[in-house]
């Protein structure tokens, strides 16, 4: 009996050895699992965010595309919509250059916005949704340029039809939309933009 047993082991093992997989530790087309889940976050505190101040979302980099990330701002209330709209801007130009949180960065979540630099609003001749920045547009990276259209163009800081009017402090304006395209691809893909005159 110990006999035929032994003789099986053969046999199974070339049956085995037959169907065409071949064992390896990791799998060849795929790479190592990940260790993490990358670009997840937990679900925030919609009560709490709202009792903090105003919700808002900027876009930081994760991956090889843009994402949206919740936050709050503290903006005073009765405050007039064009001083409203330059509050909002710097406030949403802070969050993206402050480093993101131990969670976010866990997750893989970066920002290419460096601090420093400042918005304000129009000037007599500009149309009335301008929104000056103290560093030309053209001389941001295009990560951060990507970030900035995005988060400024789905915010009360522009009129909210996916487009924003930026401009330096003595350059020609530039309406910027945020396109599926510059979310995906931000790095290779520069947000189209037209030239603005006066308002």
């Amino acid at each position: 009996m110990n006999a035929r047993r032994l003789l099986a082991l053969p046999a199974l093992a070339l049956l085995l050895a037959g169907c065409g997989i071949r064992s390896t530790e990791v799998p060849t087309d795929f790479g190592p699992a990940p260790s993490r889940v990358r670009c997840s976050l937990s679900e925030p505190d919609v009560a709490a965010q709202a009792s903090q101040g105003l919700a808002v979302q900027v876009f930081l980099l994760c991956g090889a595309s843009l994402v949206a990330v919740d936050r709050t701002l503290r903006v005073p209330d009765g405050t007039a919509d064009s001083e409203r709209r330059v509050l909002v801007a710097q406030g949403l130009l802070d969050q993206l250059a402050e480093s993101p949180s131990a969670p976010e960065r866990e997750a893989g979540y970066q920002t290419y916005v460096r601090g420093a630099t400042t918005v304000s609003g129009p000037r007599p001749k500009d149309p009335e949704d301008t929104l000056r920045l103290s560093t030309p547009p053209t001389e941001l990276s295009a990560y951060a340029l990507a970030q900035l259209v995005c988060t400024f163009s789905d915010s009360a800081a522009a009129e909210g039809d996916g487009s924003v009017i930026l401009g330096g402090p003595a350059t020609t304006l530039r309406r910027y939309e945020c396109t599926d395209q510059v979310r995906s691809r931000p790095g290779s893909t520069q947000p189209p933009s037209r030239e603005v005159t006066g308002g």
